[in-house]
């Protein structure tokens, strides 16, 4: 009897052990909420409550509690980037995954097609995820077909302004000081009943209703959620009327879903409630003495900054009240730096409310504060709560951490590198690449508070590069042989110090990573476009090419530095016939190949199943996204005479494995890459 008691108490451990490590594997739901022109110096812990702690009059502050509290309950990055510093750029890479050196939205191309290729949300529904997008699109195509609608990039339902300058403001039907805007619900124009909807509480309240529908019909399954406001930026409107009481399941914002009154903030006069808090503020001169009321636009600011940190709360009490929050990953961060528009006759500066932080720059800017995020990030059962993240990454990084939280490899094409570990303190942390190139015709702001060096330059071409705790900054590009500033953003996070005249071999490290890293794009040119890839300067070790076997469930080539290894090995050459007895259907083979004499060099590349192939971290050839038929695909490349690294990822179907990798120059025809141009 005694003996039956202890194995029926083992089985009840084994049993509820299996049952833990099950609920452990659980995909978590996934909630992203990226707001607009949103600085990182703008966050109360970011630096806000910092300047309410002085108690001096002359010293301003926003208030932020719902995310102060989002932050103590998870982690903030620190020292997390924007891949470009304006909208439609920023937005572009963080939805595929890849640098602004290889996306195909750059610069100002606003209302550009998205790129048809692996995005966050098609590879997270072949993960098993529902995926919805809510707010600002303005990635959608000049085509009136818009072929790059949300739902034609992997989301299942959209809802929200599809063009970039409906988003300018925030009112859709009555459009006070632009025309009336269009709003979607999947491919129908539902402006028309959208009376008094404060885009702000719109999309709160489409969130809302969204989850809690989910959440009854699809019980545990996971869900995807991109939450994109278009607060605070462009025209600083005020809603109508004060934050309904409550939040969460049992108060807030409510979706009542009836023209002419679909949300419960839908009445009384439009942009016109302004918080009480700041409705009367008054600053001190500190030169002076002299008190003055805060100016209009500055009042304004403080009550929209403060009414998305509601709405932000009000969801965040939601996942809490619905029993999901536990296993909901959710990120908080901004698109880029603090803006200085205001759209309404009375201009607004971010010098106010120090929205740049203790960086020099802004919106537009590569200098730190245009293009650091205010970043915070929530999941209580990974995340610990208080961490601070220091990790250096861009906004790229989370869609690869996705992936990689729900179980599945990254795609080979996307630039970014998972955060897991980082986030759960479990694993070792990959470095990705810190990477952004941006053209404006416009000048940093001459504010006072910025270095002499930055305030009033002239921006035009620039690029942004980040090794270890050093930036390397280009403003006003004109050739690759012009230098970069060097700064230590760790130390010196405002950039006053230049390091570069102490770091010569860093300075032309600096400018041969960075052709080593992206790709000419023709309607974003560069003046650094014709330039020669540079070789590595130090002797490879090995003269074969080394190969490591892998065995994926993801329908794409993937990225392999985070998989199981089955089986390595070198050879002399690429060899398709490493299957052989292995339990695997993919293989990354890495090496080296001799390029003879400075020149183009065209590369070409056929296979079975598919593959993806970079020079260095150049995306070279891309035989995976919806190939299917076998057909060769070459990019030419301008590379210099020496060792170049590579690395070929295929993934074999169910014919006969074969990869046909070539190239060709001006001196000699197209033939393979073969052993004697490998080391």
């Amino acid at each position: 009897m005694h003996k039956s008691f202890l194995l029926l108490l083992l089985f009840i451990a084994t049993l509820s052990r299996a049952q833990s490590e099950k609920k452990a594997v659980q995909p978590p739901n996934i909630l992203f909420i990226l707001v607009d022109d949103l600085g990182y110096g703008d966050i109360g812990v970011f630096n806000q409550n910092a300047r309410k702690a002085q108690k001096d009059p002359s010293v301003p502050y926003l208030i932020t509690p719902s995310l102060d509290k989002m932050a103590a309950n998870g982690a903030v990055f620190t020292q997390q980037y924007a891949n470009a510093p304006v909208c439609v750029a920023s937005r572009s890479s963080l939805l595929t995954g890849v640098t602004q050196g290889n996306a195909i939205v750059r610069d100002n191309q606003f209302d550009k097609a998205l790129e048809d290729n692996y995005t966050v949300a098609n590879t997270l529904k072949q993960a098993g995820y529902t995926t919805v997008a809510i707010g600002k699109w303005g990635l959608q195509g000049l085509t009136k077909d818009w072929p790059a609608h949300p739902m034609k990039r992997g989301f299942d339902y959209y809802f929200g302004y599809m063009r970039h300058s409906d988003g300018h403001e925030h009112y859709p039907k009555e459009g006070p000081y632009r025309k009336p805007k269009e709003v979607y619900d999947g491919y129908e124009n539902v402006a028309s009943r959208l009376d008094k909807c404060y885009t702000g509480d719109l999309w709160t309240a489409r969130a809302k209703k969204w989850l809690i529908d989910y959440k009854r019909q699809k019980k545990s399954a996971p869900f995807f959620m991109y939450l994109a406001y278009d607060t605070p930026h462009a025209t600083i409107e005020l809603p109508t009327q004060e934050y309904p009481k409550g939040s969460g399941l049992r108060g807030g914002l409510q979706w009542l879903g009836t023209p002419g009154k679909m949300i419960n903030t839908a009445s009384g006069e439009i942009d016109s409630w302004m918080h009480p808090l700041f409705k009367n503020a008054t600053c001190k001169d500190k030169a002076t003495g002299a008190v003055t009321p805060w100016k209009d636009v500055d009042k304004r600011y403080a009550t929209v900054i403060q009414r998305l940190d509601q709405e932000i709360g009000d969801v965040l009490q939601l996942l809490k009240d619905l029993g999901i929050d536990k296993n909901t990953l959710v990120v908080f961060s901004s698109d880029n730096g603090p803006s200085q528009e205001s759209y309404l006759k009375e201009p607004y500066t971010p010098q106010f409310f120090d929205g740049y932080g203790p960086f020099d720059g802004i919106k537009r800017d590569l200098w730190e504060g245009g293009s650091r995020m205010p970043v915070i990030v929530q999941w209580p059962a990974k995340i610990k709560p208080g961490s601070v993240i220091a990790q250096a990454s861009l906004l790229s990084d989370w869609a690869p951490t996705f992936l990689n939280a729900a179980g599945m490899s990254a795609p080979a094409r996307m630039d970014g590198v998972s955060l897991l570990p980082v986030l759960s303190g479990k694993g070792g942390q990959r470095q990705g690449a810190i990477y952004s190139e941006y053209f404006f015709k416009g000048k940093t702001p001459a504010y006072p508070e910025f270095e002499k060096a930055h305030a009033g330059r002239a921006m035009n071409q620039m690029q942004m590069i980040r090794l270890g705790n050093l930036v390397g900054v280009r403003y006003d590009i004109k050739k690759q042989e012009d230098d970069f500033e060097i700064y230590d953003v760790v130390r010196d996070p405002k950039e006053k110090k230049d390091l570069a005249a102490q770091m010569p071999g860093l300075q032309q490290q600096m400018k041969a990573r960075v052709l080593q890293l992206r790709s000419v794009n023709e309607s974003a040119p560069r003046p650094y476009d014709q330039e020669l890839i540079p070789a590595i300067t130090d002797q490879p070790h090995s003269k074969e090419i080394k190969w490591s076997l892998y065995k994926d469930a993801a329908a794409w080539v993937p990225e392999t530095s985070s998989l199981q290894v089955v089986k390595k090995g070198t050879a002399p050459a690429i060899n398709a016939g490493l299957f052989k007895n292995a339990d695997a259907n993919t293989v990354t083979y890495r090496g080296y190949i001799r390029v003879p004499a400075d020149g183009a060099y065209t590369f070409y590349l056929s296979v079975t199943g598919n593959a993806f192939f970079r020079l260095h971290d150049i995306p070279v050839i891309d035989a995976d996204y919806k190939y299917e038929d076998h057909a060769e695909q070459s990019r030419k490349l301008l590379l210099k005479a020496g060792w170049h690294p590579f690395t070929l990822t295929y993934k074999k179907n169910g014919e006969s494995p074969s990869v046909n990798l070539q190239w060709s120059s001006a001196a000699f025809s197209k033939r393979a890459v073969s052993a004697a141009d490998i080391y």
